[in-house]
């Protein structure tokens, strides 16, 4: 049986990235207001919620929004809750 021949090794040098690094910018925490203004939509949903639910019907302009009362008390919330994402 013949013998395989015998491959030559690469050169142990690394290849070298084309792409160079991009530095991240150092950004700080986030400005008290919009704290304040993330937990205040929470519960400014979680205030229209209840206030649906125990006097709702009492007044005017939430009877005539009717079951769109949830979509207003879920959005605030749900805006309060994207604003945790950018919160640092």
């Amino acid at each position: 049986m013949p013998k395989s021949k015998v491959r030559k090794k690469d050169s142990p040098t690394p290849v070298a990235d084309r792409r160079t690094p991009v530095k991240a910018k150092a950004v700080g925490p986030s400005h008290p207001i919009y704290v304040i203004v993330m937990l205040g939509m929470m519960l400014i949903g979680l205030v229209w919620l209840v206030v649906n639910y125990l006097a709702g019907e009492k007044i005017p302009f939430m009877t005539d929004l009717g079951g769109w009362n949830f979509a207003v008390g879920f959005s605030f919330m749900i805006i309060g809750l994207l604003m945790t994402m950018r919160w640092r």
